[in-house]
């Protein structure tokens, strides 16, 4: 068990207000290099971090600010975006004049070296969105360290944006696809369950509901979860992003299709709730498609 979390997971604990109630207790935590965590209030003229402890303020100078800052491998702007938000850091020194000085940087090379870079692939871990952009989202792997999932590895129904599946702040579980020069890289699909696991949740009869992914010529393709969608015939005014009502009618798992009549669609706001079919272990073939389908969607770690 590592002891290294995303930005924000720990500021409410108990453990880290009791490190940081007085000063007595904050010499304590620096005495066992122990990583706490309070908000930076404001970014000053020269980038440095001003943090608030329960007692008093503290200051996380820039090149204390993050990994990379000091090479230029880090740009400013991660100190800049921390304003508000928890930040994570070590007590780096407090003076006799009661200046107290805190440092992110050396939080995140303890992170680094004690937890990122003895991941491998297929290893299952925690994570939490701090970006999206068209082409993925960021997440936080551990005190604010950056990973990315590319959109096309979010998940198997096919979205038009991350915020389509997630919102900033979200927690997640992510699985590592590669750790190369520092950098790792993730994927989210494989733990949402196999075309099996998720048809499983639904029988031929039955009206779910459903969201609208695209609409093409020949039909509308209607996701039931985030890994298993189906076709249903055109329907009338029928947009990506609606919610829809539609009635299952058929299940093929031989190949691996869903055939659908939608009844209704709306406008709403769809629930972006899924369910993780895998939270722990790792992870070494992961088989999405049935076993007589033609068509073989898999991933190997």
């Amino acid at each position: 068990m590592h002891n290294y979390y995303p930005e924000g997971r720990l500021i409410e604990k108990y453990d880290n207000k009791q490190s940081m109630k007085n000063l007595e207790s904050l010499r304590y935590a620096q005495s066992i290099g122990k990583i706490l965590e309070a908000k930076a209030i404001v970014c000053d003229n020269d980038h440095n971090l001003i943090v608030q402890l329960p007692f008093s303020k503290a200051i996380i100078p820039r090149e204390e600010g993050a990994v990379g800052i000091a090479d230029g491998s880090t740009k400013d702007i991660a100190l800049l975006a921390r304003v508000n938000k928890p930040v994570c850091f070590k007590v780096k020194e407090i003076k006799d004049s009661g200046e107290i000085i805190l440092s992110r940087r050396l939080a995140q090379t303890e992170c680094i070296e004690n937890y990122i870079s003895k991941l491998t692939p297929g290893d299952i871990i925690e994570a939490r969105i701090t970006h999206l952009e068209q082409f993925g989202c960021f997440v936080d792997i551990g005190c604010g360290i950056s990973s990315l999932i590319t959109i096309d590895s979010i998940s198997v129904s096919r979205i038009a944006h991350p915020s389509d599946r997630f919102s900033n702040g979200d927690d997640i579980y992510a699985v590592v696809k590669s750790y190369e020069n520092g950098r790792v890289s993730l994927s989210h699909k494989e733990l949402l369950g196999t075309w099996e696991e998720n048809s499983s949740l639904f029988r031929q009869g039955e009206t779910v509901g459903g969201i609208i992914r695209s609409v093409e010529d020949y039909g509308v393709f209607v996701e039931l979860s985030p890994n298993l969608a189906g076709l249903a015939e055109p329907f009338e005014n029928a947009k990506p992003g609606q919610c829809a009502s539609v009635y299952i009618k058929s299940i093929i798992p031989e190949k691996m299709k869903v055939k659908l009549i939608i009844v209704d669609v709306f406008d709403s706001t769809p629930d972006k709730a899924f369910n993780y079919f895998i939270t722990s272990g790792k992870l070494t073939d992961w088989n999405y498609s049935t076993e007589n389908c033609e068509k073989k969607i898999n991933s190997h770690f």
